[in-house]
């Protein structure tokens, strides 16, 4: 048949590959389309491969070409005799499969491959499947996403239709979906990674019913385009549930702040009688009173889980030299681990990822200033490789569910304890042993307090914020047990858990009221002889006696406590100031160079009203009374440390195995199956598709998918 040519643009017509009555498959350098008898736009398209995008036409080629191929297209095309047709099944849409059941344990069973539900899981999946609106406090690796996906499951199973979750994070979005699909669930995202026939035909899919969970950024959700399918969702009864992940990101108090979370009263305003549930791993009191009120979840009921990370150990550390403490840190505890660093600033972390990485760490960058297809490229890279540290702002780190983060450490001081909490958390998702490692010193402190008083916020704000940093500087002070410290700050109970530096190794503490009292009656006598305040090296010059230049350019030998705390060191000294802040008894002027100036505290200490007592300063840690073995480059992962040698050997090659289909599927190996599956199996050694089920972490479409590779790669062995 000869090519005809459309009437304008000089571009060619597209040839017909095959026919149904009334329907024709057209051919285009974009793929094939699914056409009715006027050419008009199609059912639903296919790319090159066969594949369906539901795509139009319109969004495919320009108009001027759509035009010229009306004006001569139609059924006037005949079918190419040689073209195959291609089946009615591969182009009509997808059904969402409704025949399992909707009983949220055999959900959990069927799906996702577990036996039974942890801590409060049940008690929320049953509120919600019932359409009661929840608000979810559990920590990292606690099980949040299943809190929202099996009511998602469920509701779609009973036909109520398509679950909304909202995001902020578009890797978070992508490994969910992964994983939903890895499990055989209908997900999507819609997000700017897609281009706008991608972002159509997820639309599309979604208005028909054909997903049961949608991810979306707030910005998306809250766009009119975005709102009028979500009304014409509800009006046919097939909008299911509102999920709102990170959801501590609508407070002002919380750590994270997120102005687009506001706009979000919009689904209790608009969409009354969909439930909602609100999920965040880190909330204190006023901080969760914020996101009642600002999310309208008044009759919501609550589900506060323990907070505690009882596989996490904290450790804070006196900042000396902190870039070799933290190689020493890693270099001693954790050679080969995954890990993430966090620094304050951008050039802080490009220095201190070359340092890693010229001691032989493999080490990336993270943070807001580089390209963004660097941080993607780093991101996968950490999530997908084994033993990659990370060096990242807080700009990294949400919603990362990578498992096996052996370490987090800090080398500059957060802003709050629901920051520090947040971050460290990251670490030991698996349950496995992990590391919370901090420093932290005095520039620390002044640090935090310049930025809270050099910001713009009101008055209000600004002691809130003090507040939040008080807590944290609290605990990096603390003689006694950072757990109990860390979790009364949300108000958890708990005894010493013999699993801190503190109760590990319990410092010595000394009484430090003297000290105290000379430094501020120095900083008072200053001020009143020169008239300006002074940084808090020259104090300690001057506590301690020694006559430097500007000691004595300023006269400042002369008065009454020149050399009068010669007998405490520098480092006893900086400890003392260090707590001085840290309590509000000394404060640090921002708009005076970083100097020192007393408070209304200060009265107290002076006249010996309140006592100071501080941890003994040391310029190293001392060694762990009960220390971890050290790792060993290429050890087996903790999930499979209890495996004889056989099964040992059976595990890795079943990691290689999975290593090989996570990057076929473009996913996180996790995404596959977690290394505590993997351990199973090698424990078990499976013979038959029997053998592998009830093992935790398979269900129906995994063991479907892979079960017959795992008996592949078991049978070696």
């Amino acid at each position: 048949m000869a090519r005809r040519r459309a009437s304008v643009a000089g571009l060619r017509t597209p040839r017909i590959v095959a026919k149904r009555p009334n329907l024709y498959i057209q051919d285009n350098p974009k793929g094939h389309f699914w056409c009715n008898s006027l050419g008009n736009a199609p059912v639903c398209c296919l790319d090159k491969k066969g594949r369906r995008t539901g795509a139009t036409i319109a969004n495919l080629v320009p108009q001027s070409y759509l035009c010229g191929w009306r004006t001569i297209g139609g059924p006037s095309f005949r079918p190419l005799p040689t073209s195959p047709p291609l089946p009615v099944s591969s182009l009509a849409p997808r059904p969402i499969d409704v025949s399992g059941s909707s009983a949220p344990a055999d959900i959990l069973h069927e799906v996702f491959g577990y036996a039974q539900f942890r801590g409060a899981q049940q008690d929320i999946v049953d509120h919600v499947v019932g359409g009661g609106d929840a608000l979810v406090l559990m920590p990292t690796g606690g099980g949040k996403s299943l809190c929202y996906q099996i009511p998602a499951i469920a509701r779609q199973r009973a036909g109520h239709g398509v679950a909304v979750v909202v995001s902020p994070l578009i890797a978070l979005m992508h490994d969910q979906v992964g994983a939903l699909h890895e499990a055989g669930v209908s997900a999507a995202f819609l997000n700017s990674t897609l281009d706008w026939e991608e972002t159509q035909d997820v639309e599309r899919r979604m208005l028909r019913g054909e997903i049961t969970l949608l991810y979306a950024a707030p910005e998306r959700v809250n766009t009119p385009r975005f709102l009028s399918q979500l009304d014409s969702l509800k009006e046919r009864g097939k909008l299911s549930l509102f999920a709102i992940d990170e959801a501590h990101c609508v407070s002002q108090w919380g750590h994270d702040f997120r102005p687009e979370y506001r706009a979000l009263t919009v689904l209790h305003e608009r969409y009354a009688g969909v439930p909602r549930i609100a999920l965040t791993a880190t909330a204190d009191n006023l901080t969760r009173a914020d996101i009642v009120e600002r999310l309208q979840l008044e009759e919501a009921r609550q589900f506060v889980s323990s907070f505690d990370r009882p596989n996490i150990r904290y450790t804070i550390v006196e900042k000396k030299d902190a870039t070799t403490q933290l190689l020493r840190f890693i270099e001693r505890e954790h050679e080969g681990d995954a890990g993430v660093v966090y620094c304050q600033s951008r050039k802080r972390v490009e220095d201190v990822a070359v340092m890693l990485r010229d001691a032989g760490i493999n080490a990336l960058p993270y943070h807001a200033g580089l390209d963004a297809a660097v941080r993607q490229k780093h991101q996968d890279r950490f999530l997908r490789e084994e033993g990659i540290v990370m060096v990242a702002t807080i700009a990294f780190g949400m919603g990362i569910d990578k498992p096996d983060v052996r370490f987090v450490g800090h080398l500059d001081m957060p802003k709050n304890i629901e920051g520090y909490y947040q971050e460290t958390g990251r670490a030991g998702r698996d349950g496995g042993p992990a590391d919370a490692w901090m420093t932290y010193g005095l520039q620390d402190v002044v640090n935090q307090r310049r930025m809270i008083d050099e910001s713009p916020a009101g008055e209000e704000f600004k002691q809130v914020m003090r507040g939040k940093l008080d807590a944290l500087l609290s605990l990096a002070e603390a003689s006694d047990c950072r757990r109990v410290r860390l979790l009364g700050y949300f108000g958890e109970k708990s005894t010493p858990c013999g699993n801190c530096d503190n109760c590990l190794n319990p410092p010595q503490v000394w009484d430090g009221t003297d000290a105290a009292r000379k430094l501020l009656s120095t900083i008072y006598r200053v001020q009143q002889l020169s008239g300006i305040s002074f940084g808090a090296g020259h104090i300690m010059d001057i506590l301690r006696g020694k006559p430097t230049e500007k000691v004595k350019q300023f006269g400042h030998e002369r008065i009454s406590t020149f050399g009068i705390g010669a007998e405490f060191s520098e480092v006893a000294l900086r400890g003392v100031l260090r707590q001085l802040i840290a309590t509000g008894a000394l404060a640090v002027d921002a708009e005076a160079f970083n100097t020192l100036k007393l408070t209304e505290g200060s009265r107290a200490v002076l006249k010996g009203e309140a006592s100071v007592t501080l941890r003994e300063s040391v310029s190293s840690p001392a060694e762990r009374k009960t220390r971890r073995e050290k790792t060993v480059k290429g050890a087996p992962s903790p999930a499979a440390a209890k495996l004889d040698e056989t099964g040992k050997k059976r595990f890795e090659a079943l990691k290689a195995w999975r290593a090989e289909v996570a990057k076929e599927h473009n996913l996180p190996a996790y995404v596959i199956f977690h290394d505590a599956t993997l351990a199973a199996i090698a424990e078990r050694a499976p013979a038959t598709l029997e053998d592998l089920q009830g093992i935790s972490g398979i269900g129906t479409k995994k063991l479907e998918a892979y079960g017959s590779e795992v008996l592949r790669v078991c049978e070696a062995f």
